[in-house]
C-alpha cells in the first residue's frame, strides 16, 4: 500500500493526485479524470488488500504472509465503513461524465461493490457461518496446503504462524455461529454433522494422536522442511526446531479451537432442524432470500419468475435428451434411460483409488483436446497452467461438486480443478467431459486467469470480487461453447452435457422450491431424480448444498442465458463483422461484472466494431 501511495505523491506528472486524508478530500487532477481515477483505484486496491492476507497470498504476494484474515463481525463492519468512505471520496472528486467508457464501468463497479456489502450487512444474522460446502473450517487448512508456498526459512515461519492463526479464526467463526444461533439461524443437522466430522478429520493422525495416519497439515509441514533441508535453505538442526514449532502450533493452538467447534456443534445439534427447511422459515427469511437471489443473479428476477424459467428450461432440454436417447437406439422412455445411465456399470470407473486416477486421466485428456481449439475462439489466452487434482481426504465428500481454485496472476502457481472422488458411483462418466470444460478451459480457469492477468483495467476489477452470475454463467456457457469447438463426439458425452445443463435448470426449480415455496428436502430430491440421470448420492449432496447456500444455484442458468442473449444480439447487429474471438475477449477481458454492466460493455464493443 505505501509503495503505490508514495508513487502517487511523487509522480505528479503521471497522476497529479494529492493523497487523501481520513475525511473526504478534494483531488486536483492535472491529467484527465480517467487517468486520475485509475491511479486512485490502484491505491485503493492496495488498501483493500490489506483487509485480507489470504487474498494477498492467492494473488501471489507475500505481504502479511504470516497472517490469517480477521473473521470477526467487527472486521467485516470496518471494511464496510471503508467501502462507504472510499465511495464518498470517489463521488466527491471525479466527474462521471468526463470519464472514458471503461472508466465509467470501473466507477459503476466500485458503487456496485459497496451496494453488495451494505446489503450483506443487513442480513448478517441470517447467514450459516459453518457448513459442509467448503466451509472455512475445511477451507483454511486446504488453502495453506495448496497456496502457501515455502521457499526459505521465513516462509516456513509464516506457515507455522498461520497454522496458529487458524485457531484464532476458528474461535471467531464459532462466536459468530453461536450469535446467529441465538438469533434463530441454524443450518440443518446434516450441516452440523459435516462440520463435526470434518473438524475431527483435520485434527486426527500425527501429530494430534498416536494413530498410524498422518494429518494433512503435518504432511505438508514435513514436506516443506524436507525440501528446505535438501535445498540447503536450513540446517537439519534448524529444521528440527521448526518442526517442533509446527507441532506446537498444531496441537496447542489450532487443535483446541477445532475441539471447541466440535464441542459446541455437538451440544447444539439437537436445536437444529432434523428435517431441513428453506430460509423463508427464518426471521425476515423472505427478504433474506430475495437479497440472495439479487446478489447471486445480479438481476431483479423474483423467485416465481426464476422458478418458471427453470420449468421451461427443463422441458426444452428434455426434448434434446430424447433425441440422443433415440439416436443410441435405447428402447424405453426418458425416465428409463435415466435409470440406465444412472445404474449401468459401463458409465462408471472402478470404485477405488485406481478408478479415481482414471477419472483424473480422462479429464486431463479432454482438456488437452480443448486447449488445441482455444486460439480459434479467443484472442486472449490464459498464462497460468491448469492441474486436475483429487480433493484432500479431510474435506472429501461423496458426491460433492467439483470446484476450481485460481492460480496466481503471474502464472507461477497453477489453477486447480478439484474433484471429489471418494465414491466413484457418484461420479458418472458421461458428464465427466463437460465438467472438465466447466471447471477448466474454456470455463473457470480461462475466465479467472484472463481476468486477473489483465493489465489494462484497474486491479480491483481484474483481481476483485467473484460475481456468481458472471462466473458461473460463463462456466455454463462454456459447456455449450465446447460443443461448437468440436467436443462431445461420443453421444453419451453429449448426453452428459445435457445432463449438466438440465441440472442447472433443475437448480432454478429446486432452489426456489425449497426457499420460496416450502419444498422439503425429499421433495427436492424426488424432482431432481425424476428429471435427470444424476446418481442419487450426488443428488442428495446437491440438494443439501442448495439448502445451506440459498440462491447460489440460480446464478448458473440465469448468467448463461444472459451471455447467450448478448451474443445473439451482437451477431444480429454486426452480421459479417461479428468475430467470436472479439466477443469472448470483450466478455472476459473486463473482469467479473454484474449482468447489466456486462451488457453495457458488450454494447460498447458492438458500437466500436460498427465504427471500425
Amino acid at each position: 500500500m505505501k509503495r503505490i501511495i508514495a508513487v502517487l505523491m511523487a509522480s505528479a506528472a503521471v497522476t497529479a493526485c494529492n493523497p487523501m486524508g481520513p475525511e473526504v478530500a478534494t483531488l486536483e487532477c492535472a491529467t484527465t479524470q480517467t487517468e486520475c481515477l485509475n491511479a486512485w483505484f490502484e491505491s485503493k486496491f492496495e488498501e483493500e488488500l490489506a483487509f485480507s492476507p489470504l487474498r494477498q497470498t492467492a494473488l501471489g504476494l507475500k505481504t502479511d504472509y504470516d497472517k490469517i484474515d480477521d473473521m470477526s463481525v467487527e472486521a467485516e463492519q470496518k471494511q464496510l465503513e471503508w467501502w462507504q468512505q472510499t465511495t464518498a471520496e470517489m463521488e466527491a472528486n471525479f466527474d462521471y461524465d468526463e470519464l472514458s467508457d471503461d472508466a465509467k464501468l470501473s466507477y459503476d463497479m466500485w458503487k456496485f461493490r459497496l451496494s453488495q456489502a451494505e446489503k450483506a450487512a443487513e442480513f448478517r444474522d441470517q447467514g450459516y457461518i459453518l457448513h459442509q460446502m467448503n466451509g472455512t473450517h475445511a477451507a483454511l487448512p486446504s488453502f495453506l496446503i495448496s497456496q502457501h508456498s515455502v521457499a526459505d526459512e521465513s516462509d516456513m515461519q509464516a506457515f507455522i504462524a498461520r497454522i496458529a492463526g487458524i485457531g484464532t479464526a476458528m474461535d471467531q467463526l464459532l462466536e459468530r455461529a453461536q450469535a446467529n444461533a441465538e438469533a434463530g439461524t441454524r443450518p440443518p443437522q446434516f450441516a452440523y454433522d459435516a462440520v463435526i466430522a470434518e473438524s475431527q478429520k483435520i485434527t486426527s493422525g500425527a501429530p494430534f494422536d498416536k494413530s498410524n495416519a498422518t494429518s494433512a497439515l503435518w504432511t505438508a509441514s514435513e514436506g516443506h522442511l524436507e525440501k528446505l533441508v535438501a535445498d540447503g535453505a536450513v540446517t537439519a538442526e534448524r529444521a528440527d526446531e521448526l518442526r517442533e514449532e509446527a507441532r506446537a502450533a498444531l496441537t496447542e493452538q489450532m487443535a483446541p479451537a477445532y475441539a471447541r467447534v466440535v464441542e459446541w456443534f455437538t451440544a447444539d445439534r439437537a436445536n437444529a432442524d432434523a428435517e431441513a427447511q428453506g430460509v423463508s422459515a427464518l426471521t425476515d427469511g423472505a427478504d433474506f432470500y430475495n437479497y440472495r437471489l439479487n446478489a447471486m443473479t445480479t438481476t431483479d428476477l423474483t423467485a416465481d419468475e426464476i422458478h418458471q424459467i427453470g420449468l421451461d428450461e427443463v422441458a426444452r432440454i428434455q426434448q434434446e435428451m430424447i433425441a440422443i436417447k433415440d439416436k443410441v437406439g435405447f428402447e424405453g422412455d426418458l425416465a428409463a434411460f435415466f435409470d440406465f445411465i444412472r445404474s449401468d456399470d459401463q458409465f462408471y470407473f472402478p470404485n477405488n483409488d485406481a478408478g479415481a486416477q482414471m477419472y483424473i486421466d480422462a479429464a486431463e485428456k479432454h482438456l488437452e483436446f480443448i486447449n488445441t481449439r482455444l486460439p480459434e475462439f479467443f484472442g486472449i489466452l490464459p498464462k497460468a497452467p491448469l492441474e486436475v487434482r483429487r480433493v484432500e481426504p479431510f474435506r472429501e465428500q461423496d458426491g460433492a461438486p467439483q470446484h476450481y481454485r485460481p492460480g496466481s496472476p503471474d502464472g507461477s502457481r497453477p489453477g486447480i480443478y478439484y474433484a471429489h472422488l471418494s465414491d466413484m458411483r457418484a461420479m458418472a462418466i458421461p458428464p465427466l467431459e463437460v465438467i472438465a470444460y466447466h471447471e477448466g478451459n474454456p470455463g473457470h480457469h480461462m475466465q479467472l486467469s484472463i481476468a486477473q492477468e489483465q493489465t489494462g483495467i484497474p486491479k480491483f476489477r481484474a483481481q476483485g470480487q467473484y460475481i456468481p452470475a458472471f462466473g458461473e454463467g460463463w462456466g455454463l456457457y462454456s459447456e455449450y461453447l465446447a460443443k461448437e469447438m468440436g467436443a462431445y463426439q461420443d453421444p453419451y458425452s453429449d448426453f452428459g452435457r445435457l445432463t449438466t445443463e438440465i441440472w442447472r435448470a433443475i437448480r432454478l426449480v429446486v432452489d426456489t422450491g425449497i426457499h420460496s415455496k416450502g419444498w422439503s428436502e425429499q421433495q427436492a430430491v424426488d424432482y431432481f431424480l425424476a428429471n435427470s440421470s444424476v446418481p442419487e448420492t450426488k443428488v442428495r449432496a446437491e440438494v443439501q448444498r442448495y439448502i445451506v447456500m440459498p440462491g447460489q444455484a440460480t446464478a448458473y442458468k440465469i448468467g448463461m442465458i444472459r451471455i447467450q442473449e448478448l451474443r445473439a444480439k451482437a451477431e444480429k447487429e454486426l452480421g459479417d463483422q461479428f468475430d467470436i474471438r472479439g466477443f469472448h475477449d470483450t466478455v472476459l477481458g473486463g473482469g467479473p461484472v454484474p449482468l447489466d454492466l456486462l451488457e453495457k460493455r458488450v454494447d460498447q464493443w458492438i458500437a466500436g466494431v460498427k465504427q471500425g
